[in-house]
């Protein structure tokens, strides 16, 4: 009988580490002060008073959905059809410019001993631009699991328990690779082990990582160098 999301949720949290869940965006690759700057370029032009500060604070890990959804609700303006469409678009054509991989990731990924995936808010089209356009696709294969493969994004566990049930493996055995506060909480949500990664361009404010931990993150780390002893001791 297949698991529901609350039955996947209780799973024994001191599991044996099976499975290492990386988020893409902020993790994997230094895209968030890229992405959050064309969203807020293109919520400005339609009329949004908005700042990529408070972008970052009230959006940073969530789907566009749910980004568009808050913006409908909380600005009286006129959200044109095609909107999503267009900053996607842009955001894509600036990552072709000058998007990165994290320092130190694809050898970190690459010795690791256990399964690994990647679970993120961003579209299937998205992911796989980000991930060829950095070299590190090489590295999942078809182990890239989005947020448009489930009902509700994150912060809710959906999608971690969709991509631990495609693994095989149980959401107590599970490890992820966060950098964001509705990434935190959806981890968490899901009875797995989360720990915070600070080293992102959009943490440069506060390499503490203080709001990651106080969503549930078990320690922040800046650096992949120190990503074995990370999952070692997680």
């Amino acid at each position: 009988m297949q698991q529901t999301s609350t039955e996947l949720a209780r799973t024994d949290p001191h599991a044996t580490l099976a499975l290492v869940i990386f988020d893409c965006d902020g993790v994997l690759v230094d895209s968030e002060p890229i992405s959050l700057a064309r969203l807020t370029f293109g919520l400005n032009r339609i009329g949004v008073p908005i700042d990529v500060d408070t972008v970052r604070v009230r959006f940073a890990g969530t789907s566009m959905v749910s980004i568009m959804a808050h913006i409908v609700r909380d600005y009286p303006v006129t959200v044109p059809d095609d909107f999503v469409d267009v900053v996607k678009a842009d955001t894509l054509r600036a990552f072709d410019e000058g998007l990165t991989a994290m320092p130190g990731v694809a050898l970190a990924i690459s010795g690791l001993s256990l399964p690994h995936c990647v679970a993120s808010s961003s579209d299937p089209v998205r992911l796989s631009h980000t991930l060829g356009l950095t070299g590190l696709l090489p590295l999942f294969g078809d182990r890239v699991y989005s947020s448009t493969m489930v009902a509700r994004g994150k912060p809710a566990p959906d999608l971690f328990l969709h991509a631990a049930a495609a693994m095989g493996i149980r959401p107590g055995a599970c490890l992820v690779v966060e950098d964001s506060v509705p990434g935190v909480q959806a981890a968490r949500a899901a009875g797995m082990r989360v720990v915070g990664f600070v080293g992102g361009g959009h943490w440069a404010h506060d390499r503490t990582g203080a709001d990651l931990i106080a969503a549930g993150a078990a320690r922040v780390f800046t650096d992949f160098s120190a990503f074995a002893e990370v999952v070692a001791t997680a």
